[in-house]
This record gives structure tokens, C-alpha cells and sequence, in this order.
């Protein structure tokens, strides 16, 4: 009853949530855009790319809530990484939402404590692996399927699944622990009780447990297939030249890092914005309160 009682002091809010999803988008397209300006470096077959900052949304999703944090990072994609830019992919971009939705949202799961530094490092991995590894598949059964060529890369042997396998061992290693796992571990435990009361929250309650099965119900479980059969049927419709919306700015897309520096600027101004009304809300129920 006591562990209930808590939980329920726990519960956001409808501005708690809508908050943490715009921090979430607002922060997660700005880190998008400096990726874009960073140059990108090969050695031999490997790239050594930063694809994305992923600590970001991983970090919400630790220290305020997995959904509303997974959901606003997938947006912040969308909208500043493609829309702002000129481009929208139509089905194309409806599996990467997915995908990384369900990265975010589950490796926020798996931490009921943010100081355990192991609990962060599982979550670290997860969240790229889950994100990596579904979209591993999608590339190998596409070109298996038939509906993509095989792209060859100089210095690995001409198999989709040595390609795509080391691919993914680059992603988990590079991505994984320089944009991941050390982020992570270094933010979180500075951050966890000092950002929460910001929002009106009060800090995870580390005594409080979460086993797997509470998290993977069998509705869980079943809905989980459902958006990753989805996200692999709409990608093979999207590379079949089925598309439902497709959308191009040529004069956005022409100004190159023009156009990254503009979208950097909208998502930083959302943050600031919604930052402001949030505070002036807070401050008038606080006010309210005392009178």
C-alpha cells in the first residue's frame, strides 16, 4: 500500500508531460543539427560518425519518464532533423520512429535506480542496440527480400550479413560507449535530484523495484511485435516506391548547413519558449497557493 501511495505522488501531470516532451524534442533536434556540422572519418571499412546523441532522450527518460521522453526525441527527429530541412521521407521515416521510440522507452525502463552505474551502462547499450539492431535486420531482409541492391564497402567481404554485422558491432562499440555509455554515467548521477524539482517533481525513489515482467506484459509484448512488424512493413513499402506523403523544400534543401543553422535556431527557440511559460505557470500556482 505504502510502494502505491508513492507511486501515485509519482503520477505526472498533463503540463508535467508535455514538458518533458518538448525538452525531450527541443534538445534532442538541437543535438541532431550539430551532428549534421560534424565532419565524419574513415579507416579503411570503418566510419567513425556521430550519428546521434543519444544520452539525451536516454537521460530524460531516466530521470523524468521513458514514454514522453522516447516520443518527443522520435519528433524532434522528425521535425527538426527533416521537416526544417527541407525533407520528409513519407513511409521511410515512420520505422526510424519507431525504432528509436522503442530504444529510448525501454532502456528508461531498465533503470529503476539512477545512481547504479550498472543499470545506466545496460541502459546505455540497450538503447543503441535495440535502435542498431532492428534496423540490422530491416537492411538485411531487404536485401535478401529483393528489394534493395547490396552495397558493397571496400576492405569486407561482399555479405550483406559480414556488412551489416560489422555495422552494427561499429555502432554498438563507437556510438555506444563515446555517445552512450559515458554521457550517461557522468550526467545522470549529477543531475538526478537537482533537474526534477524544476518540473515539480520529486526524485525517483531508488527503494522502489521494477521487475522485467512488470514491464514486459503479455500487452506489452504483444504490442511491441505489432510496431516492429509495422515499422518493417512500411519500410519495405517506402523502398518499393509506395509512399503515402513524400515532402521537398528545394530552397531549404539547396542552402545546405543554412539550413541546419535555421533549424538549430527554431529548436533552441521552442526550448526557451516553452521553458519561459512553464516557469510563469509555475510561479502563478505558486503564488495562488500562498495567497
Amino acid at each position: 500500500m505504502v510502494k502505491a501511495l508513492m507511486a501515485k505522488k509519482q503520477e505526472l501531470n498533463s503540463s508535467q508531460k508535455l514538458m518533458i516532451f518538448i525538452l525531450s524534442m527541443s534538445l534532442y533536434g538541437i543535438s541532431n543539427m550539430i551532428t549534421e556540422l560534424l565532419p565524419e572519418f574513415h579507416l579503411g571499412p570503418v566510419e567513425f560518425k556521430v550519428e546521434y546523441f543519444i544520452f539525451i532522450p536516454l537521460t530524460l527518460a531516466v530521470l523524468f519518464h521513458p514514454l514522453y521522453a522516447a516520443l518527443g526525441a522520435s519528433f524532434g527527429e522528425l521535425i527538426f532533423g527533416e521537416l526544417l530541412l527541407g525533407q520528409f521521407g513519407g513511409l521511410g521515416e515512420l520505422e526510424k520512429f519507431i525504432e528509436f521510440s522503442l530504444a529510448i522507452y525501454f532502456a528508461g525502463k531498465l533503470v529503476t535506480n539512477p545512481l547504479s552505474k550498472r543499470q545506466l551502462a545496460l541502459a546505455a547499450y540497450v538503447s543503441i542496440g535495440i535502435d542498431q539492431l532492428l534496423g540490422t535486420i530491416v537492411d538485411i531482409s531487404k536485401v535478401w527480400v529483393g528489394i534493395e541492391e547490396l552495397e558493397t564497402v571496400s576492405g569486407l567481404p561482399e555479405s550483406i550479413l559480414a556488412i551489416e554485422g560489422f555495422s552494427f558491432l561499429n555502432a554498438m562499440v563507437v556510438s555506444g560507449t563515446l555517445f552512450a555509455l559515458l554521457p550517461t554515467l557522468y550526467l545522470v548521477p549529477r543531475l538526478f535530484g537537482k533537474v526534477e524539482p524544476l518540473l515539480g517533481l520529486r526524485p525517483r525513489d531508488r527503494s522502489m523495484r521494477t521487475s522485467l515482467g512488470e514491464v514486459m506484459t503479455p500487452r506489452a509484448i504483444v504490442l511491441v511485435i505489432l510496431l516492429v512488424a509495422s515499422s518493417f512493413v512500411v519500410e519495405f513499402l517506402a523502398e518499393s516506391d509506395i509512399t503515402l506523403v513524400e515532402w521537398e523544400w528545394s530552397a531549404l534543401a539547396d542552402m545546405g548547413n543554412g539550413a541546419v543553422w535555421i533549424s538549430m535556431g527554431v529548436a533552441a527557440l521552442v526550448l526557451v519558449v516553452a521553458l519561459i511559460v512553464f516557469a510563469a505557470r509555475k510561479s502563478g500556482k505558486g503564488s495562488g497557493a500562498s495567497v
